[in-house]
């Protein structure tokens, strides 16, 4: 089943049981997929939006998300901070497994090695790697700081 299909599905599910907060966060899911749509049928490829461009979508929300969440931290608004969590869960739920923090240290270990990285100039060539092998899976900003560490030792 396409993606775009599940979160229709999911938000019809979600209005059926009444739940407020999932009904929101899909609205907001499905503009943006309304918008990409838009952006797609005007751009000189003219292309149909595929699973892609929806996983970019919403990891592109997770991560204002996730902005918001740590600010929300910061000045005590636990009010807030919960709708935004919430919103990341029910977003998080169509994208595949992201690796844990361990995990992509040793991706990272074994791809320097690979690659004989020796310097912060041989950042982009590992992160193209990262990209190529594990684009759905794995956290690009965190990757970034484990290999500067790494890189810069």
């Amino acid at each position: 089943m396409p993606l775009r299909d599940k979160i229709e599905t999911d938000y019809k599910n979600s209005l059926k049981s009444k739940d407020k907060a999932k009904i929101s966060t899909y609205r907001l899911i499905l503009a943006g997929i309304k918008d990409l749509d838009i952006i797609n049928r005007s751009s000189p490829d003219k292309k149909d939006t595929n699973d892609e461009d929806i996983k970019k979508l919403l990891k592109k929300m997770i991560k204002q998300r996730s902005e918001s969440i740590e600010m929300y931290k910061k000045n005590n608004r636990n009010d807030l901070l919960e709708i935004e969590e919430k919103e990341v869960k029910v977003l998080s739920e169509y994208l595949p497994k992201q690796l844990s923090e361990e995990e992509t240290k040793s991706i990272c270990n074994e791809l320097v090695k690979k690659i004989g990285a020796s310097s912060i100039k041989d950042m982009g060539k590992v992160m193209g790697e990262l990209k190529k092998n594990y684009s759905d899976s794995i956290d690009f900003s965190k990757a970034g700081g484990i290999l500067k560490e790494i890189l810069n030792k």
